[in-house]
């Protein structure tokens, strides 16, 4: 059943319209309209100016027999992982709750804000059962719901409000919630940090709720088997395509849109991936590194998604994540360009489009979505 998750006012309506006719300028979100100005100048048909040498690697054969394309990533696994539904963990990401375990294991990794402008996480797993340390893990909220249903996962989350309780409770909503007696055993603390920071999930322990609740591992048909569109890492692609629309972007700044932890991603030319760092207090400022490998998060593919949202009171927030109209950008391989979005249904994916209306494509590895306030803005250069 199709469902909106805001209920808006009429005077909120006749604002919205107004915002979706504004975006159909395109004018992207950053913050220095000089900076923009000078990335535009630099963006020409001159090698010279690309961002240093992507990385092509012959990848058009699986390893060894048995091996698939992910559905997450485009990488090749075995086909028992791509076969397996996925997990979707809610991640906190205050001060208290770093560092993360195991997080930079996530094939695709959400991040919005929550009430006091604190952002948490959801990270999408394949490959999940012999984790041994997921978290720490907090409690749902409704919009990250809606995301985890792009991917059919399992939803892993300790408690929620009250204003969950109704997705909670649809029929085919399944979840793994360590504020529930039945599902508590697959929960464990710790003693390195004070509750409520210290929540941990294993694998095992979600398999075994999952057996508990006679939940199939299989995907159900409810969501699009091809959600993403991905090129190989032997046809990579560069975004040249877009000739000066495609903007040097080496460094993205989301302090605006997350000003508690004010992360950043830098763009490495040897490994075409862009790192992830954070604005944190103390010993945590700087990489945001994995407690678990040791390895700071990195991705191929970042999308900034700009989204209705509004306050339901108590400081919590929902953000329309049903929409047809609404703007971002995908930023890859030192570069980005301009994106509108659109996701028509609960189990459907969320879907971007370049300014020609084209399906962009994105390159294979993993991707950063960062749900971005209406209003908010960020800056890239």
């Amino acid at each position: 059943m199709k469902r909106k998750i805001l209920l808006l006012t009429l005077a909120f309506s006749v604002y919205l319209l107004a915002a979706c006719s504004r975006n159909e300028t395109n004018s992207p979100i950053i913050t220095d309209e000089d900076s923009f100005s000078n990335q535009a100048d630099s963006t020409d048909e001159d090698s010279s100016n690309l961002p240093g040498d992507v990385i092509v690697e012959d990848d058009t054969l699986p390893p060894r027999e048995g091996m698939v394309r992910s559905r997450l990533t485009n990488e090749w696994v075995n086909e028992e992982v791509t076969n397996t539904r996925p997990i979707a963990v809610m991640i906190p990401n205050e001060n208290e709750a770093v560092p993360h375990y195991n997080l930079s294991k996530a094939s695709i990794l959400y991040e919005a804000n929550v009430e006091g402008r604190m952002s948490r996480m959801l990270a999408i797993y394949e490959d999940w059962q012999d984790m041994e340390q997921i978290g720490n893990v907090r409690s749902l909220r409704s919009y990250y719901a809606y995301w985890a249903f792009e991917w059919d996962a399992f939803i892993v989350h300790f408690g929620g409000p009250y204003f969950i309780d109704s997705l909670l409770a649809e029929e085919t909503t399944q979840n793994v919630n360590g504020s529930s007696g039945a599902d508590e055993d697959a929960f464990y603390r710790t003693s390195d940090r004070e509750a409520p920071h210290n929540a941990y999930v294993s694998g095992k322990g979600i398999l075994e709720v999952i057996e508990e609740k006679d939940y199939s591992l299989e995907y159900r048909g409810l969501s699009d088997e091809n959600h993403y569109s991905f090129t190989t890492k032997a046809n990579p692609n560069t975004l040249e395509q877009y000739g000066a629309e495609a903007k040097s972007a080496t460094y993205i700044d989301m302090s605006g849109c997350y000003p508690l932890t004010r992360c950043y991603f830098e763009y490495n030319e040897e490994d075409g991936l862009y790192y992830r760092s954070q604005h944190l207090s103390g010993a945590t400022d700087g990489p945001h590194i994995d407690a678990v490998t040791g390895e700071q998060l990195t991705f191929k593919n970042i999308l900034v998604q700009n989204t209705y949202y509004e306050e339901l009171g108590e400081g919590y927030l929902a953000f329309q994540c049903h929409d047809t109209t609404h703007d971002g950008w995908f930023f890859t391989n030192g570069k980005g360009i301009h994106v509108t979005w659109q996701k028509t249904s609960d189990y459907g994916a969320t879907r971007y489009y370049d300014d020609d209306g084209n399906e962009i494509t994105l390159n294979t590895g993993k991707t950063m979505v960062c749900i971005v306030e209406e209003g908010d803005s960020f800056a890239f250069h």
